[in-house]
């Protein structure tokens, strides 16, 4: 379970060193480049950003609520309520920009503090099917950081589309200060 929790540790600071590329790259293009559609799952450059912010926030929050993952500042917190995977959180680029660094340091801190024990939690929650669920968080954590792999991979093809070379995205080429 240690080499798991340093594995993780290692995936959250990979996490926000690509997350910053890719903000990086994206404020390069004009907010109407990152808004025309691509045909992508979510539409968009920025379509692809806001699912990746609501994805980690719907994770984040739920693991709040079940008394441990870390506190999230009101305004990152989800309704239970949410009415679509496609809910535009952030209309400007900017603004999910700041939040998406709030939220990649609270995963990277949550997870510094973090111990074996909590990796083996378990932890309940209803899928998409409506069905309840129960698994452990390091499977949790696993699956954030796949579905951020998945759609960091969209992203790059997008920006490559646009014109863009997004350059290296392996996990090895990570600076050790990242």
């Amino acid at each position: 379970m240690a080499l798991l929790l340093d594995a993780l540790r290692r995936q959250a600071r990979y996490n926000r060193w690509m997350n910053r590329k890719l903000y990086a790259c994206a404020s390069t293009l004009s907010d109407a480049q990152r808004r025309a559609d691509r045909g992508a799952f979510f539409g968009s450059v920025h379509g692809t950003l806001n699912h990746l912010m609501l994805g980690d926030r719907l994770w984040l929050t739920h693991w709040q609520r079940q008394g441990f993952g870390p506190m999230l500042p009101a305004q990152l917190q989800l309704a239970d309520d949410l009415p679509s995977l496609s809910l535009e959180l952030y209309a400007h680029f900017d603004a999910m920009h700041h939040a998406r660094e709030a939220l990649d340091g609270l995963l990277i801190d949550w997870l510094a503090a973090a111990d074996e024990a909590l990796l083996r939690r378990d932890s309940t929650d209803t899928g998409p099917d409506g069905r309840r669920r129960t698994t452990p968080v390091w499977q949790e954590l696993q699956h954030l950081f796949n579905h951020q792999a998945h759609h960091r991979g969209q992203l790059t093809t997008l920006l490559t589309q646009a014109g863009l070379a997004f350059g290296s995205t392996d996990i090895i080429a990570m600076p050790p200060d990242a």
